[in-house]
């Protein structure tokens, strides 16, 4: 199945879960399961997204970044002549 796991020791885990907690507390389990992987999910579109954005540089992002590059030098330069 995944994981290595058989679908043996799948069924032996639900079976065993279920013997623990029954079969009225099982729904809310579920749904807190399903509540926390959504905010996983989300959590990771959003960094994905970000990162994403921040290595997106489109024309006028890149001739920003040259002429502050070019500032930079220039101010290097003068500090080195002086």
């Amino acid at each position: 199945m995944f994981l290595f796991i058989s679908t043996g020791e799948v069924v032996f885990l639900l079976f065993a879960v279920l013997m623990l907690f029954g079969t009225d507390r099982l729904p809310g389990f579920a749904r807190s399961a399903a509540k926390l992987i959504k905010q996983v999910r989300n959590a990771t579109n959003d960094i994905k997204s970000d990162i994403a954005k921040a290595a997106d540089l489109d024309g006028d992002s890149v001739e920003e970044f040259k002429r502050f590059k070019d500032s930079v030098k220039e101010i290097e330069d003068t500090v080195k002549r002086k």
